[in-house]
């Protein structure tokens, strides 16, 4: 009998572990859930999140939106930069050069029309438009380091129809350049509070 219950016990403990080990397996990254581009964003969540800088790229997040327009829009099947499209970049890379500390990512969006494979395709080329507009600027591409496509996957406005306001680019500050002498002292309050006042001078 003791050793029946022995037994009954061991198969018990096993398929808890086997459970436990499941779940740990479907969890996966902590930042996963946040960003379904797949381009290492849920690997800079984890690492603002165990380095205490997430709430301060929260801010500075939350800042960009406030100060510069973070979004550009397409004509149908197309990633060409109208003028309209051009200005707002124009806005955005004036931000970004004056905080050289900081990462953004480029996020390129289509409508509903055209297949899911196509307009994946076509949300890259946006993205790489928006990026190669941001380096002509005086941006360094390295800064620009997470160009994703989310194709047809996140629609402002659910309808199989053309829809311009579905046909997008977003800007979005990611995180920090950890080799930065501002951040590597520690100094983000200093990032995310200082004056917007047009590029940095090397002066300053």
């Amino acid at each position: 009998m003791t050793t029946r219950i022995s037994k009954l016990l061991l198969a018990g403990v096993a398929v808890l572990a086997l459970s436990a080990c499941d779940r740990i397996r479907n969890v996966g990254e902590a930042g996963r859930f946040l960003d379904e581009g797949n381009f290492g964003n849920p690997t800079m969540h984890n690492y603002l999140i165990q380095t205490g800088q997430l709430s301060y790229a929260e801010s500075l997040a939350a800042r960009f939106a406030e100060e510069v327009p973070t979004t550009i829009n397409f004509a149908f099947d197309s990633a060409v930069l109208d003028s309209n499209a051009r200005a707002v970049l124009s806005q955005q890379a004036q931000w970004i050069l004056r905080f050289p500390e900081v990462q953004f990512s480029v996020y390129g969006h289509t409508d509903l029309v055209g297949s899911d494979a196509y307009n994946q395709g076509l949300g890259r080329r946006r993205a790489q438009a928006a990026v190669n507009f941001l380096v002509s600027q005086g941006i360094e591409r390295s800064r620009l380091h997470a160009l994703v496509s989310l194709g047809e996957r996140q629609p402002l406005v659910p309808t199989e129809s053309r829809e311009v306001r579905n046909r997008r680019t977003v800007t979005e500050v990611a995180g920090f350049v950890q080799n930065h002498p501002t951040v590597l002292d520690g100094r983000y309050a200093d990032i995310v509070y200082r004056s917007y006042g047009g590029p940095r001078t090397s002066s300053e």
